[in-house]
Parts: structure tokens; C-alpha cells; sequence
């Protein structure tokens, strides 16, 4: 605690009083962080109010609401927007806000940069939602864009425009984070007694790296081929839209982890802190991160047992997708085990962190499901495949997010949030989530297929259960926005420095609200303040 003294005199200067030149000028990684959590949440309730519309449509068969070419705008614009507009830069916001705390660095390693890389995100979003509006509508060739029904729609050049720009945010982010863990480490923190939150972002950026400019690429032979006279994906021109779909998924996959990883660095703090023990096996988390970040590299086509890809490829992209499975399965044991004789209680964070090993590893059973080839065909583009994937990325990636709020709330805000409201929003959450994605299991297995406006009435039932499930859930999480508002503004219970009990690492040691400047003199890195077991003492 030593540093703690040299906070003093700044705990209430540095701030601009500005309101313009704090939030629109800002180069503080706090504020910026900040920005990105607030952006996260504005587009998470626009991406859900897509899915309403998606929900609504299927309550009952036949056409009810919508048209069908609206109906795909919605499935389009709600993955794009869930993907690259709330789950990403939610991550990106966590990042900004606890890897310097965690790592004892003053500030991010180029903080004008993070200021640029939030504020490209605005404008990219502003120019994807103007194409709601547009005459020729909004893109409607689903989040993949394969053609060529991708270039049968409107919007094709603001879409890719849009994408290029969120790529560059991802990409001067990705960068910014590689160079502040790797070069602003306070004295001590040797790679291996980094948090295992700061090992998943650190991996993580290393991938957003390797594949955003892969989706670049692809997009725009896209926007080439739609209005140069390419033919790079056109089959009359002697291309191959099959070509599109094995660049856009050797980006796609490593995505998939890229919405995850940081999850996972998230659910490795916050188990150890309630069950009061250090993570068991922390070496072997990182490695396991970091093998996933490899096999994400090698697995792509398992997106596409059904364009005829030959025997050999089948079974090679079968047995690597099944790899996969043992680092997963590592970190969950290893999870599992840290709770095993420790003294847990069931504080909101807590109750996300169990409810995401729980439902995320069903997700990662079907995941297995759907990484067996001669299965697959059965199961490829029905609603198995859709309720796989939002087994990953909802009870995955959004409640960890949800988790690592909760948890840090108070170290942001210096206010306790209301545990009882917290405990309500993780119930409904909870409850609803699994009312609204667990039947899609079985109307998949039925041959339902995905992104259709009507069905046949023999998947009427399951269709009325998710969309009420669907309903209930996106209502619970203005139980959430409420719970953010009471703690910022109008909770009158004040944090202390280390919240919880059982927290350890250097985020803790700073005082509640953290200081708009910490760490400017580097801290003294004791080891009873870091939370990993092998640390030497």
C-alpha cells in the first residue's frame, strides 16, 4: 500500500470540468473505457430491439408483422450490431478500464490513439443504422454476407465502409493493448503473475490483429465485385462463392474467440474472489488460452461441411474442431475446482460467473454436436445452430460482461449497487434466457431452418415459448440499466477500497472511486496482493 499516499493530492484534480473537452477529448483510459462500456449498452438494447422485431415475427406462423425482405434486414442488422457494436467494444471498455489498474501502468501506452479508436466506432454504427432508412434498405444478406445474395441487396457500400471502419478501431485498440501489457508492467509483475483477465486481452488482441484485416479483405472483393465488375465470388465469371465463405471464416472463427476469451479472463477473477481462494492451475488457464487461440486458426471450415469440401478436409476440420474441447474443458475444471473447498458466497457477480460455467458449457457440448461432420449436415443452418451459438455468446460473453460489471461497479462509481436489484436482474435473466434459447435446440432438431420469416405449424409451440422467452429476457435487462443508474447516481452506500472480500490484485489497492490518475508512481508489487497461488513468497 505504499503508493497509496502519492494518490492523495490527486484524487480530486485532473479531471476536466469540461463536459466536451472530458468526454469527446479524452485521452484517459478510465474515461475512455468508460465510453466504450456506455456505447456497448446503447447498441446492445438497438441489436435486441431488432431481435424483438425477429421474436414478434415468429411468435405464430404465417406472415404477421413484417415483410420478408425486412425480416433478414433484422437478422442482418441484429448479429452485426450485437457482434462488432456491443460485445466487442464492451470487452474493448473492460480492457481500458482494469488492464492498466491491474497491471499498475499510469495509462494506457497510446492514449491518443484509444481516443480515436472509440470515436471511429460512432460513425462506423451511424453509417450501418442510416441503412434502415436508405432507399435500396438495409444489408439483408445476414451478418456472413455470403454471396451472392449479399450483393442482391441495398446498402452494400456502407456496409463494407462500415466494417472497415469498426475493423480499424479493433485494430489501433488490439495494438494500444499489445504495447501497454507488454511495456508498462509496474516493476515485479513478471508476465506470469499478470491477472489471467489480462493474459485472455493480451491473447485476444494478438488475434483481433491477425484476422480483421482478413474480413477487410474479404469485404472488399465484396464491394469489387458488386461494382467494379470483379468476379472474384461470381461462378459466371469463374469465381467461386464458396472462395468467400473459406476467407470470411478464417476471420469468423477466431472471432467467435475473440467474443469469448476475454470472457473467460473475466470469470478467472471473479471465481476466486467469492470462493476466497487462489485460481487452481493458473499456469494451465493461460496455456489453455492460449491453445484455443491457436486451434481457432486451424478450424474454420467447420462452417461449412455442407458445400461439398472433400473427404479428407471433412474429417481433418472434424478432429481439429474436437481439439478444442480439451483446453475448454481444462478451463472449466479448473474453474470448478476453485470453488471446490472454498468458502463461496453468492454475491450477484458470483451468481453470473456460476450461471456462465453452467450455460456455456452446454453451449460447448453442441458446439461438439456440430463439429462431427456426417452430423452436421443434419443440423447445418437450422435452429440447433442458432441456439449453439447464443448459448456461447448470451449466457457467454453478455453475462460475463454483465458479471465484470457487477463486480467492478463499485471500484468505477465508489457506490455499492443494490445487491437485492442485482439478484433480481440475474433470476429473470437466468430463467428467461433458457426459456428463450433451449427450445430452439429441439426446433432445429426438427428441421427448422434459421432466417425465415414463417414456419410450418408443427414448430408453432417451441416458436411461442422462445419468443415469450425472448420478450421476458430483453424486459430483465432494464432491471439492469436500473440497478447502473441507483449505483452511479443514487446509491448512498460507498464502496471500500477492496470491495469484496476476498479480491486480490493491484486494481484493489486503489482507492473507491479510482482516482482519474493512479499509479504514477509505479506501485510496489507485494505478493500477497496478487491473486495466483505459485506466486513465491
Amino acid at each position: 500500500m505504499a503508493h497509496a499516499a502519492t494518490h492523495d493530492h490527486h484524487d480530486h484534480h485532473g479531471a476536466p470540468s469540461n463536459f466536451f473537452v472530458r468526454w469527446c477529448m479524452s485521452t484517459n483510459h478510465k474515461d475512455i473505457g468508460t465510453l466504450y462500456l456506455v456505447f456497448a449498452l446503447v447498441m446492445f438494447f438497438i441489436g435486441g430491439s431488432f431481435a424483438m422485431v425477429i421474436r414478434a415475427e415468429l411468435f405464430k406462423p404465417g406472415l404477421q408483422l413484417v415483410q420478408p425482405y425486412f425480416f433478414n434486414e433484422m437478422t442482418t442488422m441484429h448479429a452485426l450490431v450485437m457482434i462488432f457494436g456491443a460485445v466487442m467494444p464492451a470487452f474493448v471498455g473492460l480492457g481500458n478500464w482494469m488492464i492498466p489498474l491491474m497491471i499498475g501502468a499510469p495509462d494506457m501506452a497510446l492514449p491518443r490513439m484509444n481516443n480515436l479508436s472509440f470515436w471511429i466506432m460512432p460513425f462506423a454504427f451511424a453509417l450501418l443504422l442510416s441503412t434502415l432508412f436508405s432507399a435500396g434498405g438495409a444489408p439483408a444478406g445476414g451478418w456472413t454476407m455470403y454471396p451472392p445474395l449479399a450483393l442482391q441487396g441495398g446498402s452494400v457500400a456502407q456496409m463494407v465502409f462500415a466494417i472497415h471502419l469498426m475493423g480499424i478501431s479493433s485494430i489501433m485498440g488490439s495494438i494500444n493493448i499489445i504495447a501497454t501489457i507488454l511495456n508498462m508492467r509496474a516493476p515485479g509483475m513478471d508476465l506470469l503473475k499478470m491477472p489471467v483477465f489480462v493474459w485472455s486481452w493480451l491473447i485476444t488482441a494478438f488475434l483481433l490483429i491477425a484476422v480483421m484485416p482478413v474480413l477487410a479483405g474479404a469485404v472488399t472483393m465484396l464491394l469489387t465485385d458488386k461494382y467494379f465488375g470483379t468476379s472474384f465470388f461470381n461462378a459466371a465469371g469463374g469465381g467461386d462463392p464458396v472462395l468467400y465463405q473459406h476467407i470470411f471464416w478464417f476471420f469468423g472463427h477466431p472471432e467467435v474467440y475473440i467474443m469469448i476469451l476475454p470472457a473467460f479472463g473475466v470469470i478467472s477473477e471473479i471465481i476466486p474472489t467469492f470462493a476466497r481462494k487462489p485460481i487452481f492451475g493458473y499456469k494451465a488457464m493461460v496455456f489453455a488460452i492460449a491453445s484455443i487461440a491457436f486451434l481457432s486458426f486451424i478450424v474454420w471450415a467447420h462452417h461449412m461441411f455442407a458445400v461439398g469440401l472433400p473427404l479428407g478436409a471433412e474429417v481433418f476440420f472434424m478432429y481439429a474442431t474436437m481439439l478444442i474441447a480439451v483446453p475448454t474443458g481444462v478451463k472449466v475444471f479448473n474453474w470448478v475446482s476453485t470453488m471446490w473447498g472454498g468458502s463461496m458466497t453468492f454475491e450477484t457477480p458470483m451468481l453470473f460467473a456460476i450461471a456462465f460455467v453452467i450455460l456455456f458449457t452446454i453451449g460447448g457440448f453442441s458446439g461438439l454436436m456440430l463439429a462431427l461432420a456426417p452430423a452436421d449436415f443434419q443440423y447445418h443452418d437450422t435452429y440447433f445452430v442458432v441456439a449453439h451459438f447464443h448459448y456461447v455468446l448470451v449466457t457467454g460473453a453478455v453475462f460475463s460482461i454483465i458479471a465484470a460489471t457487477y463486480y467492478w461497479l463499485p471500484k468505477w462509481t465508489g457506490r455499492m449497487y443494490s445487491e437485492f436489484w442485482g439478484k433480481m436482474h440475474f433470476w429473470n435473466s437466468v430463467i428467461w434466457v433458457n426459456v428463450l434459447f433451449f427450445p430452439q435446440h429441439f426446433l432445429g432438431l426438427a428441421g427448422m431452418p434459421r432466417r425465415i420469416p414463417d414456419y410450418n405449424v408443427a414448430f408453432a409451440n417451441f416458436n411461442m415459448i422462445s419468443s415469450i422467452g425472448g420478450f421476458l429476457f430483453g424486459a430483465s435487462q432494464l432491471i439492469f440499466v436500473g440497478v447502473l443508474i441507483h449505483a452511479v447516481w443514487g446509491s448512498k452506500k460507498k464502496a471500500t477500497d477492496r470491495v469484496w472480500e476476498g479480491a486480490k490484485g493491484l486494481e484493489w489497492t486503489v482507492p473507491s472511486p479510482a482516482p482519474f490518475h493512479t499509479f504514477e508512481v509505479p506501485p510496489v508489487i507485494n505478493d500477497d496482493e496478487l491473486a495466483h497461488g505459485h506466486v513465491d513468497h
